[in-house]
């Protein structure tokens, strides 16, 4: 277990995750939101997070990318690594998670109702919030709201049922492209989102602005 990088694995000092993996076998993965931990079978679990632009690979290079903040290597020689240009990601052990709200794509309809449809904040705010639901970043949540035809500047409390139940449907739908096809950035209404950019489903020019600190765009019609 290759653990150096002292701030991908903090609070963890060099060696201390290694010490509590090496031996044991991973046996699950999971995932809730952007977070994701491997169990073992008998021993301590390894939670990971991606950050904005890490990712995970399974290779067998002998000479691994520089970039690679954490690293596993199995028997067999091949090696699990945690690839991460700006070095934004986290490897640690036994990660607490009960600070997120359920997984996006897994939230049931009635808990949806009540995290999302109560109080008075931008449904785009309320979307970002890892407390309401945990796994949407800006670029899901535009989307998102884009598929499900609904105003980022909606308040939580003015949606219907109605509206509510299509914003689910259509935050489960765009999960599951992202996830099928690589990324949150694979959504129809991305690309779009730039000045002078203009709606995919009906070419009106776009509207922008800040919402939930986040830099936001829609389609006015």
């Amino acid at each position: 277990v290759d653990d150096r990088d002292t701030y991908v694995c903090r609070p963890h000092a060099p060696g201390e995750i290694a010490d509590a993996l090496i031996g044991h076998e991973l046996v699950s993965a999971h995932r809730r939101g952007k977070f994701m931990w491997l169990e073992t079978e008998d021993g301590p679990s390894l939670g990971l997070h991606l950050g904005m632009a890490g990712h995970i690979v399974l290779d067998g290079q002998s000479d691994p990318p520089r970039w690679d903040r954490f690293a596993v290597e199995f028997e067999d020689a091949t090696r699990f690594a945690l690839r991460d240009r700006r070095r934004l990601s986290r490897a640690v052990l036994n990660p607490d998670f009960s600070h997120v709200g359920p997984d996006a794509a897994d939230v049931d309809r009635a808990t949806f109702r009540r995290v999302i449809g109560s109080g008075r904040a931008p449904v785009k705010a309320r979307l970002l919030d890892q407390h309401a639901v945990s796994g949407i970043g800006n670029l899901l949540a535009d989307q998102i709201l884009w598929q499900a035809r609904i105003s980022p500047q909606r308040l939580t409390g003015s949606l219907s049922t109605e509206e509510l139940d299509r914003l689910r449907r259509e935050l489960r739908s765009a999960v599951r492209s992202a996830i099928r096809k690589g990324g949150a950035h694979t959504g129809a209404f991305v690309p779009a989102r730039e000045r002078g950019g203009n709606c995919p489903r009906c070419g009106t020019a776009l509207e922008r602005a800040t919402i939930g600190g986040r830099t936001t765009y829609w389609c006015p019609k």
